[in-house]
């Protein structure tokens, strides 16, 4: 059984509090490693739903805490990601229909994906290597894979790993590498040059 309370109390050095339950009674202890791993930091006065269990002197304390205000109060991290997944899942929705409407080719929409799957994987293997310092992938080989297409898994692997979204300079290349695919494609289409020269690659 879920019980619902407000932290009233929290040391975020020691990492514990204590909860005020809603229906009354005494103060909850609550430890942080009852909250989601990899989440934010609970903050005081805010809504929590807990288990309530007893520790070994008999004394209550809280197990799987949530925050009441989760969806909210979401993480940074949480925000990035559904963020750039929206973002990808869209321009993946776009080309599926300027495909079924004969403006694209249905191989250039596979080649974005495939692209973009091999982007990602650059990434979380670039950002592996960071941690344990071996031979990392060059950020213009990152960008270049970008430009070419891989740009929307590019954009859901800096979220989910949290690699290269804190370096401005990297991130003001990216965009504009984002900017110029989606505009040369863009052009193409609107043109009716895509289909041309999709043709003259040997694909047509």
């Amino acid at each position: 059984m879920r019980h619902d309370g407000k932290l009233t109390q929290w040391n975020d050095d020691k990492g514990f509090g204590f909860i005020t339950p809603t229906a009354g009674g005494p103060r909850v202890f609550v430890h942080i490693s009852a909250f989601p791993s990899g989440g934010r930091r609970p903050t005081v006065n805010e809504p929590i739903t807990y288990h309530l269990t007893q520790d070994s002197q008999n004394r209550p304390r809280a197990q799987k805490a949530i925050y009441l205000n989760a969806a909210r109060h979401a993480s940074p991290r949480s925000r990035g990601l559904m963020l750039a997944s929206s973002i990808a899942a869209a321009f993946f929705a776009l080309l599926a229909a300027l495909s079924a409407l004969g403006h694209m080719p249905m191989p250039l929409l596979a080649a974005y994906a495939l692209l973009s799957v091999i982007t990602f994987a650059m990434y979380g293997i670039d950002k592996a290597a960071a941690g344990k310092g071996r031979r990392r992938t060059p950020e213009a080989t990152l960008l270049f894979a970008g430009l070419i297409g891989g740009w929307p898994g590019a954009l859901v692997a800096q979220q989910l790993f949290r690699h290269k979204t804190r370096k401005q300079p990297f991130q003001a290349i990216f965009w504009c590498g984002v900017v110029v695919n989606c505009g040369v494609l863009g052009w193409l289409i609107y043109s009716g040059e895509l289909a041309s020269l999709w043709a003259g690659l040997g694909f047509g």
